[in-house]
């Protein structure tokens, strides 16, 4: 049976290999850990299955007894095959019980939500670990992006779930505090952490998020 899902720490750092071109994938997230950074995602939209076994394979090492919750976005195939801590899935995706015959008992999945009925479903899913919900704001994260929830509905959602609450979508540091007071568990970003330094990103967020 799987430990309870639960962030370690604010920020949740998706490690996007566009973002953060031109920098290495496995360098970057190692910079993410060297900052404080617990909780990491690997999103790589556009490689070749072997290209990101690859990839995931060489952030696994990175990383190796940092204590840091590695996760892979979308791909159940890959991350089955390595030692990582969670799965994250979209709604268009492999769906939350298929991908559970996937990458077996152990590992946590998250689930995107746009609306209260897709929350909802998150919820009652025992398959669903964690929640995430966005975008909070306009984001370039995606390029034809949902349409943007705000911070009501976050606070909306708080009230609706026990499950660990994730906020995505538009956040830096200069709104990544007032995400945090609606209630997100954790904040997920992309374009914050990924473009410019590495390590001084990721660090501001950290100070800023608990503020």
């Amino acid at each position: 049976m799987r430990a309870p899902a639960g962030p370690s720490g604010r920020i949740y750092a998706i490690a996007d290999v566009e973002a953060l071109h031109p920098t290495p994938l496995p360098a970057a997230v190692r910079d993410m850990a060297e900052a404080g950074i617990q909780w990491i995602q690997v999103r790589a939209k556009k490689l070749s299955g072997g290209e990101l076994c690859r990839q995931v394979e060489e952030c696994c090492r990175a990383l190796e007894g940092s204590g840091v919750r590695l996760w892979v976005d979308d791909r159940a195939d890959v991350a089955a095959l390595f030692p990582v801590a969670g799965l994250h899935v979209g709604q268009t995706d492999l769906p939350p019980a298929a991908a559970r015959r996937v990458v077996g008992d152990e590992m946590w999945i998250g689930l995107s939500t746009h609306d209260e009925e897709q929350l909802r479903a998150a919820d009652a899913d025992p398959e669903v670990d964690v929640i995430a919900v966005g975008p909070v704001f306009t984001t370039t994260g995606k390029a034809s992006p949902d349409p943007v929830v705000g911070l009501d509905f976050l606070r909306r959602a708080r009230g609706l779930t026990a499950k660990p609450l994730v906020a995505i979508g538009g956040i830096d540091s200069g709104n990544i505090a007032e995400v945090v007071a609606a209630g997100a568990d954790a904040v997920a970003v992309i374009g914050a952490v990924c473009r410019g330094d590495v390590r001084a990103n990721c660090r501001r967020l950290m100070s800023c998020a608990s503020t």
